[in-house]
């Protein structure tokens, strides 16, 4: 007999986001639909769930072509709110960073912002305005496997002079320099509902950065004695915070 964790999968529906939606009907486009066709071999009458950008419904495929599907929807399906973080992440090497982007849409993340932060290498920075597109065609990957109900937001690059001016009720920069405040412990003894969490570069902030992030009000916090890498620190930060507002 079968456990009860397999079965489950299986009995699972697979999400996908919509590319277009039109009343009663949505629609997966181009690469999206292709990856449906030729490598799932959809059929007419399978049922997916749809993420139409607002709320999730069932939906049933009533056409098909080589660069389009067609679902008709059906009722709405309840779901888990995503956590409310932005995370404000320091631009480094892109192949770790879409590692990171990727892990943490998993993980709930409700907007990133890519940051050029003053370590960061300067042909990343001239370079980050053009994956722009590639990571979020990533998020949207990502949110799909997870099945998340809404696709993180991925801002154009922000400078520092800017990004210290987001808003969110608490506002975190995490520093390797911090020695006696925990994120887990800041967050827990905080009453607001929305968290920005900062997350510095390969090298970390410089100290004129730090001193800037606290005069527009923004918190240190830390997490733990090590030092960690820029991708090992935002999926770790964005793990406390699932854990403690979920």
């Amino acid at each position: 007999m079968c456990p009860s964790w397999f079965k489950l999968l299986f009995l699972t529906r697979r999400r996908w986001i919509a590319d277009e939606v039109s009343g009663n009907r949505a629609f997966l486009v181009g690469p999206h639909a292709d990856h449906l066709v030729r490598v799932l071999r959809a059929r007419v009458g399978q049922e997916f769930d749809i993420t139409t950008g607002s709320e999730v419904r069932s939906g049933r495929i009533i056409a098909i072509s080589s660069d389009r599907v067609e679902f008709e929807l059906g009722e709405q399906i309840t779901v888990s709110p995503n956590i409310p973080v932005t995370l404000v992440l320091s631009i480094f090497k892109f192949d770790r960073m879409e590692w990171a982007i990727e892990k943490c849409t998993e993980l709930g993340v409700a907007r990133i912002v890519p940051l050029i932060a003053r370590r960061t290498e300067a042909h990343l920075a001239a370079a980050a305005a053009k994956r722009v597109e590639r990571w979020r065609r990533i998020v949207v990957q990502a949110a799909e496997q997870s099945r998340r109900n809404l696709v993180p937001e991925i801002c154009q690059p922000l400078k520092l002079k800017d990004a210290l001016r987001l808003p969110g009720g608490t506002r975190i920069v995490l520093s390797e320099l911090e020695s006696e405040v925990k994120l887990k412990d800041l967050l827990q003894s905080s009453t607001d509902s929305e968290v920005v969490i900062a997350i510095g570069p390969e090298g970390g902030w410089t100290n004129e950065e730090l001193r800037e992030f606290r005069e527009a009000g923004w918190i240190s916090a830390s997490l733990g004695n090590t030092i960690l890498r820029a991708e090992t620190a935002a999926i770790a930060a964005t793990a406390v915070v699932q854990s403690e507002l979920s």
